[in-house]
């Protein structure tokens, strides 16, 4: 990989990053009930919000071992065992958000109102989606490569 789009790679894992916390710290904020809310009780007196915020920590780690992968790709512009656990570590990120996932719809469907339940399966469905397509394609890369690295001599 050249280190010119390894570079730009790590600059959208960055703004991707800033993005979604940015998203996680305001959105809080604008939610119907929280309103007129200060912001201690936004905060501290919302048990979902703070699942969210436990949740999102695959998501940040699988964000860190990207840029890190990248990092090293662009580096020594070829794949190496670090790689390999890399693409692991991602896969594994991104099942346990899947799981955080299904424990916040659980959580919206036993607590929440009936008018939230639809938009808690939709998020089931975007979220999962998009977090099982991640980790199926970081599992099929970590064997490729895996598979790379035995038969060829370093």
């Amino acid at each position: 990989m050249k280190r010119s789009t390894a570079a730009a790679l790590q600059i959208f894992t960055v703004l991707l990053g800033l993005g979604t916390l940015a998203l996680l710290l305001i959105e809080p904020h604008f939610e119907g009930r929280n309103t007129r809310a200060t912001a201690f009780e936004v905060y501290f007196h919302d048990p979902f919000l703070a699942y969210v915020y436990v949740g999102s920590i695959p998501y940040f780690v699988a964000l860190h071992r990207a840029f890190r992968l990248l990092g090293d790709a662009g580096r020594s512009g070829r794949f190496s065992p670090f790689t390999v656990d890399a693409l692991r570590a991602i896969k594994r990120c991104a099942l346990t958000l899947v799981v955080f996932v299904v424990g916040a719809v659980g959580f919206i469907v036993a607590l929440g109102d009936d008018e939230d339940r639809p938009a808690g399966f939709m998020m089931i469905l975007v979220v999962a989606s998009a977090a099982g397509a991640v980790a199926f394609t970081a599992a099929r890369l970590a064997r490729k490569l895996q598979g790379t690295l035995r038969t060829s001599p370093v």
